[in-house]
């Protein structure tokens, strides 16, 4: 999805859930849309501040959601306990392998499971927004 598209779809999902396009949103948006990397919504807002950008740590938390749900960001791993996000680009949608004990973090992309998800959510008659696949064991270097 193009830098574009990922635009317009932010602005129609908050348009459909009755809020608005702020500047702060705008900020966010744009700063997300520039990062390469995996991040946690913490150091987000941190690297916000750095830049002197004027938005507060809950408009990071109540938008970052939103964004996930437009398909800008996807969910992530990283290191710790909290939870990470990476912008989705041209390699598209992906999960993650993660090892135990090395935290080397394996990417890949399986249609199998992604039609297995669409016949599940088809069957239980579910809408999917959007899933976090990580996959934990032990990386061929550890085991």
């Amino acid at each position: 999805m193009s830098n574009t598209k990922k635009f317009q779809a932010f602005r129609e999902l908050l348009a459909e859930k009755g809020l608005k396009f702020t500047y702060e949103r705008k900020g966010i948006l744009e700063e997300v849309m520039k990062l390469n990397s995996h991040f946690d919504a913490d150091s987000f807002y941190a690297q916000l501040k750095k830049k002197g950008l004027r938005t507060s740590r809950d408009t990071v938390y109540r938008t970052l959601p939103l964004l996930l749900e437009s398909g800008v960001i996807q969910k992530s791993v990283g290191e710790g306990k909290r939870e990470f996000f990476e912008r989705t680009s041209g390699k598209g949608h992906h999960d993650h392998m993660v090892c135990v004990r090395c935290k080397h973090i394996i990417e890949f992309h399986s249609e199998e499971i992604e039609k297995t998800q669409e016949t599940v959510c088809e069957k239980h008659n579910f809408k999917l927004i959007f899933h976090d696949h990580r996959l934990f064991g032990y990386c061929e270097a550890c085991r």
